[in-house]
Parts: C-alpha cells; sequence; structure tokens
C-alpha cells in the first residue's frame, strides 16, 4: 500500500518543487541517513510531455548513462505496452489493488477504476474525486478502501482541507460499494486516531480487518495526541459494512520504539507505523514502522503480538514497507530516505542508503528473528534532479523456490530482482523515464509497481498508469499463476 511519509501539519501543497529542494539538500547532509517531507505535499514536476495510449519503444542504457529528460530506457526483455495519462498531471497518483479484470488506482484526488482485460489496451471505466491523501487503497469483494491522511474539514468527498489542530477536522477510512464499476457508492466512514496513511486488508470467514497505520502526533492535534505507538484495528462485517468501526488499538512499542534523533541521527523517532504487510495463510504480519522493522503473529486479529523487532541506525532512516518471499523465510523492508521527494538514488547518496534491507526469518515459532543479509538499491545511477528511493513492489510468483520481485523507485523508474542469494541481490531487468526536469528537482515517477496475471502495471506519480510485459526465463512460470484479485499487502499464497 503505500508510500510517502509526511509532516502532520496539512493545510494543502507547500508549492513548488524548488522551494523544497534545499531542505532535501540540508537534511540528506544532516547524517549517515535522514528523513524529509512527504512529497505528496508537493506538485509533480509539470511542463514535460504526457504519453500517449500506447508507449514509445524505447532502449536499453549504456553502463553509466542517464537518458534524456523523459525518455523512455527498458532493458531489453521488458516491453512497454500501453499507458493512460493522468487526467491531471499536477495531482500524484499513488497505489493499485486488482480484482479480476479491474485494476483501481489511488490519487490523491480520488481513485480510478481501469479495465485491464486487454493489457495493451487498458481502458478508464470512471473516475471518482474524493480528495484526501494519499488515498491508499484495497478492494474486497464490493467493497474498495481508501485511506485519508490530510486533515479535512469532513468525512465528505466536498471535505477541504483544514489544520489538524481543529477538533472537527477528520481523517481515517472511506468505504465505497463498487459492485456497479461505473457509478461507486460512498457508505461508510470510520474515524481513526492520527488518520489512515496506509490500511492493511486482513480476510476473514465473517469479517474484514483493516490494519490502520498512521503516526506524527502532537500535543496540538486533538484527535492525535502523543503517545501514539500502536495501529488502529478496524473491523468490517461483510454483510453489514457500514457497522464498520475501530475495535482495538494494539500497543505495538510498549518501550516507545525508536527514540530516533539525538540518540540516533538521521532516523525517524517511531511514533507508529508507516505500512503493514500481511500473510495469512501463515497467521503473519511484518511492519515498518518509521524507526524500527517488526515482525508480528496475527492469529487473533484484533490482539496483533510482536514476535521480533529489528533497527538500522546506520543506513535506514525511515522503515517504509515490507514484503515477504514466498516461503515466508525472508522479508523484504524498503527505506524511504528523503520522503521520496529527493534525488537519493545518485552516486553521491551510495548503495546502502535509500535501498531496500533483506533479511532472513530464521528459527520457528516465538524465537523467529530477522536476521539481516545485505542491501538492494538499483544499480543505474539516477540525475540530481530525480526524486528516487525504494518505493512499493510486489513478488513475481515464479516458485521453484526462486525468489523475484518487482518494485517502483519513483523516478528510477520499475525494477526487476532476483533476491533468490539472500547476500547477493540482482537486478534482472527495468523500466524508466529520463529525468522530468533538468535544472531542479522533479517530483514523479512510479508510485507502486506490481506484479498481476502476466503483467506489470506501475501507476506512474506524473505520467498515469503504465503496462509492461516482461519476457525472461527466470520468470516465465509465473506467467501461469492467475488471481481474481490481488491486494498487495493481503499477501497471497501464489502456489
Amino acid at each position: 500500500m503505500t508510500s510517502l511519509h509526511h509532516r502532520r501539519v496539512r493545510k494543502g501543497r507547500m508549492g513548488a518543487v524548488v522551494a523544497a529542494a534545499g531542505l532535501f539538500t540540508a537534511l540528506l547532509a544532516a547524517g549517515p541517513a535522514a528523513a524529509s517531507p512527504d512529497p505528496g505535499d508537493l506538485s509533480p514536476a509539470t511542463g514535460t510531455r504526457q504519453g500517449g495510449a500506447g508507449l514509445a519503444a524505447g532502449r536499453e542504457l549504456a553502463p553509466g548513462e542517464i537518458p534524456g529528460q523523459d525518455e523512455i530506457v527498458h532493458s531489453a526483455n521488458i516491453k512497454p505496452l500501453a499507458n493512460i495519462p493522468s487526467v491531471d498531471p499536477t495531482v500524484i497518483n499513488s497505489d493499485i489493488a486488482f480484482q479480476g479484470r479491474y485494476a483501481y488506482a489511488g490519487n490523491y484526488n480520488g481513485f480510478t477504476i481501469y479495465d485491464i482485460a486487454n493489457p495493451k489496451a487498458p481502458k478508464t471505466v470512471t473516475t471518482v474525486l474524493c480528495p484526501g491523501g494519499q488515498n491508499d487503497i484495497s478492494v474486497s469483494g464490493d467493497l474498495l478502501f481508501l485511506s485519508t491522511d490530510s486533515s479535512r474539514s469532513d468525512d465528505s468527498c466536498n471535505s477541504v482541507s483544514q489544520p489538524a489542530t481543529e477538533k472537527s477536522s477528520w481523517e481515517g477510512i472511506k468505504i465505497f460499494d463498487i459492485k456497479d464499476k461505473k457509478n461507486p457508492k460512498y457508505i461508510k466512514s470510520v474515524e481513526t486516531a492520527c488518520g489512515s496513511h496506509t490500511h492493511t486488508l486482513v480476510p476473514g470467514d465473517r469479517d474484514i480487518y483493516l490494519y490502520v497505520a498512521s503516526y506524527s502526533p502532537s500535543e496540538a492535534f486533538p484527535d492525535c495526541k502523543p503517545p501514539h505507538d500502536g495501529i488502529s484495528v478496524v473491523k468490517v462485517p461483510k454483510k453489514a459494512p457500514t457497522q464498520a468501526a475501530v475495535v482495538a488499538f494494539p500497543i505495538l512499542f510498549p518501550d516507545g520504539g525508536n527514540p530516533g534523533a539525538p540518540t540516533n541521527p538521521g532516523v525517524s523517532k517511531t511514533t507508529g507505523c508507516h505500512d503493514i504487510t500481511v500473510l495469512p495463510s501463515k497467521n503473519l504480519a511484518v511492519g515498518a514502522c518509521m524507526g524500527d522493522g517488526i515482525l508480528f503473529d496475527i492469529s487473533k486479529p484484533e490482539q496483533p503480538r510482536v514476535i521480533d523487532r529489528v533497527q538500522d541506525n546506520v543506513n535506514f532512516a525511515f522503515w517504509h514497507s515490507a514484503t515477504f518471499n514466498e516461503r515466508a523465510n525472508k522479508v523484504v523492508f524498503t527505506d524511504e530516505l528523503g520522503g521520496g521527494g529527493a534525488a537519493t538514488c545518485n552516486e553521491a547518496t551510495g548503495p546502502n542508503r535509500g535501498a531496500d534491507g533483506i533479511y532472513d526469518i530464521t528459527g520457528t515459532g516465538d524465537q523467529r528473528k530477522l536476521v539481516f543479509r545485505s542491501y538492494y538499491k538499483i544499480p543505474r545511477h539516477q540525475a540530481d534532479t530525480e526524486n528516487c528511493v525504494a518505493h512499493n513492489g510486489s513478488l513475481i510468483p515464479v516458485g521453484g523456490g526462486r525468489d523475484i520481485m518487482v518494485q517502483a523507485w519513483y523516478q528510477g523508474g520499475v525494477s526487476v530482482w532476483d533476491f533468490t542469494d539472500s547476500a547477493q541481490p540482482k537486478e534482472i531487468a527495468y523500466f524508466e523515464r529520463g529525468p522530468l526536469t533538468t535544472d531542479k528537482i522533479g517530483v514523479g515517477g512510479s508510485w507502486s509497481a506490481y506484479y498481476y496475471n502476466g503483467h506489470i502495471y506501475s501507476n506512474d506519480m506524473a505520467k498515469g498508469l503504465d503496462v509492461l510485459r516482461l519476457d525472461d526465463w527466470r520468470t516465465e512460470s509465473a506467467k501461469w499463476v492467475w488471481l481474481d484479485r490481488l491486494n498487495v499487502q493481503s499477501q497471497p499464497d501464489y502456489h
């Protein structure tokens, strides 16, 4: 689910990206790792060409080369099939969920439903206007869930931005009935403490649970006061979704979590979680929680229980998201160094910061431990004007004991990489566009890149929906895996 972390004082977007460039630079220079504002508070770079219904063929990069402005480049084993441009390129696109022949793509103004029955020619079914960043999204049956983590005047789709210091302000979960794909209906809201930056769907027989991740409390916020050391659990009865309500707030960090600076310079203080991934078949979950990574037991969905917890106070600035491998003996954590709005894939930042951390899961039961093995970062340096850092991705279900995933890197594009050997991960395919801007830091690129039923779908913050085809002997077996739905943070058993 997603995505960029943010500051809790929300009064609309910060303005031009160039105004924030100096702040990003200062934060990145502060220590071994640093966090910075969420580019969701910024506007995507504009003034560049927008894609059409198709995509240019592109070419491969030469070693050490940075492509030209807006130029499409990709490895020989990836073929760009289609692009549906953003209706409004000034609005940031966010996460994606899938069900049957449809893709559901969030954006800071609402969400769009695409018909992807023909991946070469996806069609827009409907666009729903319901502002409230970042509109992290998931679907289950006829229900669609949206996360609102920007302080709004009320819970309606006509709300306007309002300071979090106002008691009447609202943030939380919105629920839509999507039985009629052309006419979704907003049926219920659930307010949650500190809003809902992301949420993760935990399926059940009679009820759906949502693990709501949020953070950054303040004594000045009536509905978001410290300590905020857990997650909100929302219970949604399948037969009566309008009775959805918060049923628990489990404490995950009784000791307060990572203290951040000055104890750990450049590291985010833990005041909640950013994103959670569940593996229902194993009753397991992993949490990326600002300054901490956690492994926990969800056999009792309303009472998740932490099994192990790790920190990386040298190279990780902000634990952002996590992915299990198919055998549930590894976890890939991402670090959103620079908040997603800084140029951290350049040579100066190096290979270990703003990267993925690969951890093996050792032991059994309550004795399971997360053991660090290596970092992975795209091997292609990006321009100093390109926001780039590890972001949302999913497994490619190749089976057979091999671990391969596809991942978004903002303007670093889409990377397919193999982590079968936890200590020696390597990229096997890529797709990217050249810099949006060449004279200042620009905000754009792939927010989420996921594999679904034979194709890769990427929601580009500024460019819209991209569809890619991967043709590689190492991933051919995945084309035989067909799902009827995919919420990436609710990982299925693929085989």
